[in-house]
């Protein structure tokens, strides 16, 4: 029977105390700050909250099983996952279910911020995540937006929203302290004695009637309405959780999975396990974005699993066994490939597909070589033979990691098996090939990966393969060696150039045979100088200056937009015969070019 009775600030209240807690089997939190904001607006409009499903733990079982707090100040970097309670023995504890996503919400609008990576900035820079806590807007009309949305709820920086001229904004958490609504009606009156409002009464009014319904839903409606599973017996508790999560959409497979997992490994921690090995690989370089469903289909794949594919049979208690047993190899070469991707210049912004380091991972897992591969010169060849073979299965337009996956990696990991003294890459291209994802490319698509624009993911891997001196291990911009900003009508008209020129070089202006990889620091100190200029002051020695031009395939650098389209024609059919000898595995097509 469903029950009901408790205000949102009673439950918070018991939270913050870990009385209410979360299984091992639940997944992490992962609604975005404006699916927070959405929760709060509905609950300011009265809509239904939904319902809750708790397990309540008796004091003398509470030591058997492992649990989780709620997170309260949410790092998308350095606090993304629920903390570890430990053991609780002897404690009546409530386990909730069903309702994680929306009582986190609740903690961190009311409790605690989030800190989300700033678009543009890398994640190694310390300040992309700026903390934001939650506030609403008392100025803001109540409308309804063409979301449904009627009040103006926002994550913001607090010294920022304290100074904001055009809103009013209130720190949401700061009602869970008000005594009554009394004392927020004179804490609005001198706000806006403060700000010269006095004299307005409507938009006093409004700010109350806001102020007021906040305290209302926090304080004073029952909202949450539950169902409490009292029986001990894990196995049943994980049958109703999956069941209750598996008809929707916003649970993800794979964290159903994850819980299956967590619930038959005997000796390690596997929630712990899998979620540290994803922070310490996204942690590796320039950073990733790799997931848990990377690392789950890597520990079926490389434990040798029949089938790589996210089903529930492949996740029974003898396949988890298995992969438990060789869970500290599979880390290891987990890690050791990302390493690996990440000496060849990958990161976040430029590995197009996940899926793609799992052969690779497989490959280290069988070879298990020493220590010293990544860096050695005696195993050189072996590490170019990969990457090689890696870059080319990321340049294919047609997507080489998308359909046919778990069958495409179950066959690779069968050539692998029997053949990991080296990389055996011309056994996996054979393979690949018979299910139509050759790695060779013909004309047309040479001719694609010419008009790549500036932004496509297969841009850096191109460039880092056509000039291979470039030590990629360095911080590299994909840069515009004819500046863009020289390349606008505008500015092209100034120069007499008629509208047919200057569509020509508007459209070439983003295409790959205008692009380069600078290192970091130069592209900065070169930002929107003309080539000729920038090229004389950088490299003053003309013989290291021609070097330069000829390694690069730049041949004249143009002075000015007039020489553009010229010479964008001219490194176009260099880059061409250069990837017709290197992509194409025909010979004819070789010998012509």
């Amino acid at each position: 029977m469903y029950q009901s009775g408790l205000t949102i600030k009673d439950v918070l209240e018991d939270v913050s105390k870990n009385l209410y807690v979360l299984p091992a089997i639940q997944r992490e939190f992962v609604w975005n700050p404006e699916q927070i904001c959405r929760l709060f607006d509905s609950l300011m409009q009265g809509y239904p909250f939904g319902t809750f499903l708790f397990w309540k733990v008796e004091p003398e079982k509470s030591s058997q099983f492992k649990f989780y707090g709620f997170v309260q100040n949410y790092h998308e970097r350095d606090a993304a996952h629920c903390p570890e309670l430990g053991t609780l023995p002897n404690r009546e504890l409530t386990a909730v279910l069903d309702g994680q996503q929306r009582l986190t919400a609740l903690n961190i609008g009311l409790r605690g911020s989030m800190a989300i990576k700033e678009p543009n900035k890398w994640r190694t820079n310390p300040n992309a995540f700026p903390k934001k806590t939650l506030h609403i807007d008392l100025h803001a009309v109540r409308g309804d937006d063409e979301e449904g949305e009627a009040y103006s709820f926002h994550f913001l920086e607090p010294e920022k929203a304290a100074i904001a001229e055009t809103a009013l904004w209130y720190p949401v958490a700061d009602i869970l302290a008000v005594p009554n609504t009394a004392r927020l009606s004179q804490w609005l009156f001198a706000k806006f004695q403060s700000r010269g409002l006095g004299s307005d009464g409507e938009l006093f009014n409004r700010a109350c009637d806001t102020l007021h319904q906040l305290y209302t839903v926090v304080h004073t409606i029952p909202n949450m309405t539950f169902y409490a599973e009292k029986s001990q017996v894990l196995e049943r508790v994980l049958r109703i959780f999956i069941r209750m999560n598996s008809g929707g959409t916003v649970l993800s497979y794979s964290d159903l999975l994850l819980s299956i997992a967590v619930a038959q490994w005997s000796k390690l921690d596997a929630r712990q396990e899998i979620h540290g090995l994803v922070d310490e690989i996204n942690r590796i370089g320039s950073g990733f974005n790799l997931s848990k469903d990377f690392v789950l289909k890597a520990g079926l794949m490389l434990a040798d699993i029949a089938s790589v594919g996210f089903k529930v049979e492949n996740f029974n208690r003898e396949n988890m066994g298995t992969l438990e047993k060789v869970w500290p190899d599979v880390r290891r070469a987990c890690v050791r490939t990302v390493e690996l991707v990440s000496s060849f210049g990958f990161g976040e912004q430029t590995l197009r597909a996940d899926s793609a380091l799992l052969p690779v991972a497989y490959y280290l897992f069988k070879r298990n070589p020493p220590d010293n591969w990544l860096f050695h010169q005696d195993h050189k060849a072996d590490r170019e033979i990969i990457r090689d073979w890696l870059i080319r299965s990321l340049l294919k337009a047609s997507g080489i990691w998308g359909s046919g996956l778990d069958t495409l990696l179950t066959s690779l990991r069968d050539v692998i098996r029997d053949n990991h003294d080296v990389f055996p890459a011309e056994q996996l291209e054979r393979i690949m090939a018979t299910r139509g994802k050759s790695l060779t490319f013909g004309p047309e698509e040479i001719e694609d990966l010419l008009d790549m624009e500036y932004g496509d993911r297969r841009v850096f891997p191109l460039l880092s393969i056509l000039y291979t001196f470039i030590d990629v291990r360095q911080l590299h911009h994909i840069d515009h060696f004819f500046p863009k900003s020289h390349l606008q009508r505008r500015r092209m008209d100034k120069l007499g150039c008629d509208n047919v020129y200057i569509d020509e070089c508007l459209a070439a202006r983003d295409k790959f045979a205008n692009l380069q990889l600078l290192e970091g620091l130069l592209n900065v100190s070169k930002n929107d100088t003309l080539p000729v200029d920038w090229l004389t002051a950088t490299y003053p020695d003309a013989k290291q200056r021609q070097a330069v031009l000829d390694r690069h395939d730049l041949g004249n650098p143009p002075a000015t937009a007039l020489e553009f389209f010229e010479f964008y024609k001219a490194r176009r059919d260099k880059i061409r015969q250069r990837l017709i000898l290197l992509l194409s595995r025909n010979t004819d097509a070789r010998e012509a070019a």
